[in-house]
């Protein structure tokens, strides 16, 4: 790792904390007295880098990307690169640079999510390889979770060495890739949950003309009932009742008015058991019974 000669420091403190044919930890701490301070680090060919930024306002440039990021205090990356990778940082205003940077081999996370196993496996490789842990809402990339922190300070206080520290290592970095995807997992939950009222107009539109309950709605779209009720008629102001009956009612006006069915075939049709409850609703809809209507 290649310090820029023209910073001056007051303190440097960086260190290769762990290091096997498959891992390298670096923790990295500078401090400047100048207006800044840049570092450089390699991103090896066909690796995974997890770069946890532990001071404010981290300035990141790759030799393979033209965009600078800046970080906040505690964000995280977990960036893929294919070929050996240049990347530059830099804090202004004469604040500390301080990091933490995980590479692991592509092989290594190869044979440990075993993509052949199921597809579920597979598309957590393909989420990593296309970067897709890189930003947790638009360009926001995610912060560290508390327990995150805590396997860091493991890490770099853990001071045993041989195959007790790789196992150690390999165990905390598996679990931090596992907080990873419960974090970006919850994520795409509530991106979906934001869509509820939307999925449920959906699947109403393809289904008003069957006579569904409540509780199959919602054991089929797999959302609680009173959530289900609540998000629809916030989003749309109606009820699924009422929204149900109207697109059930302008169906069977169109099709009385083309006088091709009966009654009964359009009461089933729009979901209706009973000829009974469909006149009903049809003429406090309409203020007319079906018959007359088509009577004209």
């Amino acid at each position: 790792m290649e310090l820029k000669t023209r910073r001056t420091m007051k303190q440097a403190k960086r260190g290769l904390l762990f290091q096997s044919e498959d891992i390298k930890v670096v923790f990295h701490e500078d401090a400047a007295t100048e207006k800044y301070l840049k570092s450089n680090f390699i991103e090896g060919q066909s690796s995974f880098n997890l770069l946890f930024f532990l001071s404010p306002n981290i300035n990141l440039q790759a030799s393979d990307c033209g965009t600078n990021f800046q970080f906040k205090k505690n964000q995280y990356i977990l960036h893929y690169s294919s070929a050996e990778n240049h990347a530059e940082l830099w804090t202004e205003n004469q604040e500390v640079l301080k990091y933490l940077q995980i590479k692991v081999n592509y092989q290594y996370v190869f044979n440990l999510i075993d993509p052949k196993s199921n597809l579920e496996s597979a598309e957590i490789l393909e989420n990593m390889k296309n970067n897709n842990f890189i930003f947790l809402h638009k360009q926001t990339p995610p912060n560290m979770t508390v327990e995150m922190h805590m396997i860091l300070k493991e890490i770099s206080g853990y001071s045993k060495k041989g195959v007790i520290q790789k196992l150690f290592i390999e165990a905390k970095i598996i679990k931090l890739l596992i907080l990873i995807f419960e974090q970006f997992n919850e994520k795409d939950t509530v991106e979906d949950l934001s869509k509820t009222p939307e999925t449920i107009k959906k699947f109403l539109d393809e289904n008003y003309h069957k006579n569904l309950k409540i509780e199959e709605i919602s054991r089929i779209i797999g959302i609680n009932q009173n959530k289900l009720r609540k998000e629809f008629k916030e989003y749309y102001q109606t009820t699924i009742v009422d929204y149900v009956s109207e697109l059930r009612m302008l169906k069977a006006k169109k099709m009385i008015i083309n006088k091709q069915f009966m009654i009964k075939e359009i009461a089933i049709e729009c979901g209706y058991e009973y000829v009974q409850n469909f006149t009903r609703a049809f003429k406090k809809k309409f203020g007319v019974s079906p018959e007359k209507l088509r009577l004209g």
